[in-house]
């Protein structure tokens, strides 16, 4: 075939062996511009925005700048220590200086509680003894032998509970009462017990008054049994 293209078996009219050649590479000259030519001006012009951003990514944002530094902080001020004159060293001096200004002419001689030129139980213009603490009071004793139970000055029936009359309850309950020194009853505990009667005769024993009982002349609390009786009528 390039023999053929070379020197031709054929000739055409009055062209020469070299026609064909030649345009062959005239076309192929002509086909590679028009191909190269819109390569090159695609480099050249500018490519718009939107194609760039669909290819290319944008730059990220520039970091935020730094924070300013802190305002420098004033300085505490130092605390200031007060010198009391009259307040006792802590520290013991290095040297000990003899004191100036004393009258060491006359000889003072103090007074302390005692034997000599005292006052005995104490320095004089000081604080007096505590009293003694009172005696304790006396423990209550128990009526009977030379202890006479003491009179009642004062009487106090019991309101008979309306539920214990509903029930028809009667009957006397026995209660142990204190009496204080100055006749009045200070404790109370039953001692035969009625239910539905013991808050009322309780109640009852409490308001009443007794005479004082005496024990060496000396009022002292007693001790009794009462007795409380309720009766239905």
């Amino acid at each position: 075939m390039f023999g053929d293209v070379v020197k031709p078996s054929i000739t055409v009219g009055s062209k020469q062996w070299y026609t064909l050649p030649l345009s062959i590479l005239a076309h192929v000259a002509v086909i590679g511009v028009l191909i190269v030519i819109p390569l090159l001006a695609a480099d050249v012009l500018p490519t718009p925005p939107e194609m760039m951003g669909a290819f290319v990514a944008a730059p990220p944002p520039p970091p935020p700048p730094p924070p300013p530094p802190p305002p420098p902080q004033a300085a505490a001020p130092k605390p200031v220590m007060e010198v009391n004159p009259s307040a006792a060293p802590v520290q013991a001096p290095s040297e000990i200086k003899p004191e100036t200004g004393l009258d060491v002419s006359q000889e003072r001689v103090a007074t302390v509680a005692g034997d000599i030129g005292g006052v005995v139980g104490g320095i004089p213009g000081g604080v007096p003894e505590a009293p003694p603490p009172p005696p304790p009071p006396p423990a209550p004793v128990r009526v009977g032998g030379a202890i006479q139970p003491p009179k009642k000055v004062r009487d106090q029936s019991p309101v008979y509970p309306p539920i214990a009359q509903s029930a028809r309850v009667q009957g006397v309950v026995i209660l142990e009462a204190t009496i204080g020194p100055d006749g009045k009853v200070q404790d109370v505990r039953v001692l035969r017990s009625i239910p539905l009667l013991d808050a009322a005769a309780i109640e009852a024993v409490r308001q009443w008054q007794y005479t004082p009982t005496l024990l060496n002349n000396v009022p002292v609390p007693v001790i009794m049994t009462v007795t409380v009786n309720f009766t239905l009528r």
